[in-house]
């Protein structure tokens, strides 16, 4: 019986000094130059909303330095419309605008019978963070998604424009043709209507002169002959060679090299920049553009721009039912095509 009493005196003790340990503030117990000892709650992150706050906002910072970090091209292709609605109208792509010696009254274009809308779409990339990553210090992994949803916001734009280059030969543009087309109806009741194409079968080449001739060459020549609906010339002035990696190296040849590859005299280079996107599905098909107008061949039509959004109400359904945060990207854009006449393109198929 006496050696059971000293064994529950004991084990009172302990539980009195272990129950004051865990009471005791860190810095008391770091003065003491006591060990840790293994406690059920130490190591446990509190969740609250001011812990939650701070973890987001380090997740809107990473997601905002990758987005401001991250590469784009299709301003070089493409003309920004904000979008204050549900849709645009693009009627007024059926008037090519032109100065005319004033004689008389004025001649004021109308909008033809083409109808033209382009309707915004929504955009989202939404991440999940589970509480229990939050409690358990286990946050390391959500940067690189952060990181990941930043990119690929900023990439937005390029994906809506190069989805409209991969559709150059079958999706409609404001005159109810394909956007590349052989048979562009231009012209009006005084002057006749024709048609006129944007399109060719051509392979890209700089293997000699004259199939760069009857590739490029025939291209811009034809670009240049372009007119409007009064019979004026536009004035188009290609500057830009579009194209997926297959062509690049032709195109980088036909642009910097002095000699093509037969040892001819190259009579291109220096008249072009070359734009490659890997999204471009085609390996044969190319694109010459003009882009030095107000106007340019592709557009992307943001209604909002893409933007950081979360959920960190640790009340809210998610965090309830399924004890998860969410953080992400939201954007409402949509694209269409421009003026045809500022594109030439082929599908490179020979036929």
């Amino acid at each position: 019986m006496k050696k059971l009493g000293t064994i529950t005196l004991w084990l009172v003790m302990l539980t009195i000094a272990l129950v004051a340990f865990a009471a005791a503030p860190a810095g008391a117990l770091a003065a003491t130059g006591a060990a840790a000892l293994p406690m059920p709650f130490i190591g446990l992150m509190i969740v609250n909303r001011s812990t939650i706050s701070a973890i987001f906002v380090n997740l809107k910072t990473t997601f905002n330095n990758a987005f401001d970090g991250a590469p784009s091209t299709w301003q070089k292709i493409a003309m920004l419309v904000p979008s204050s609605s549900k849709s645009n109208d693009y009627a007024w792509l059926s008037m090519f605008p032109k100065m005319r010696k004033w004689v008389g009254e004025k001649v004021v274009k109308s909008f033809s019978a083409f109808k033209y809308t382009i309707t915004n779409d929504d955009w989202e990339a939404t991440v999940e963070v589970d509480r229990n990553d939050i409690e358990d210090d286990n946050l390391g992994i959500y940067a690189p998604q952060a990181q990941m949803a930043g990119w690929s916001a900023k990439q937005l734009p390029d994906e809506i424009v190069i989805a409209l280059v991969n559709g150059a030969f079958t999706a409609l543009c404001y005159d109810g043709q394909f956007f590349c087309d052989t048979d562009h109806p231009v012209g009006n009741e005084s002057t006749g209507v024709a048609s006129v194409s944007n399109k060719g079968v051509v392979v890209l080449s700089c293997a000699t002169l004259a199939l760069a001739q009857a590739s490029y060459g025939a291209a811009r020549t034809a670009m240049k002959k372009f007119k409007n609906d009064d019979g004026q010339p536009l004035n188009i002035t290609p500057n830009v060679l579009l194209c997926g990696p297959a062509l690049e190296d032709t195109a980088l040849t036909l642009k910097n090299n002095e000699r093509l590859e037969d040892g001819k005299q190259n009579p291109y280079r220096g008249t072009f920049e070359v734009v490659v996107d890997s999204r471009i599905t085609s390996d044969t098909a190319w694109f010459l553009l003009d882009t030095t107008k107000p106007i340019k061949p592709f557009i992307y039509q943001e209604r909002k721009a893409p933007n950081f959004v979360e959920v960190t109400d640790p009340q809210s359904e998610d965090v309830f039912k399924r004890k998860k945060f969410l953080f992400g990207a939201e954007a409402r854009a949509a694209g269409g095509y421009g003026f045809w006449q500022l594109c030439w393109g082929s599908t490179g198929l020979g036929a």
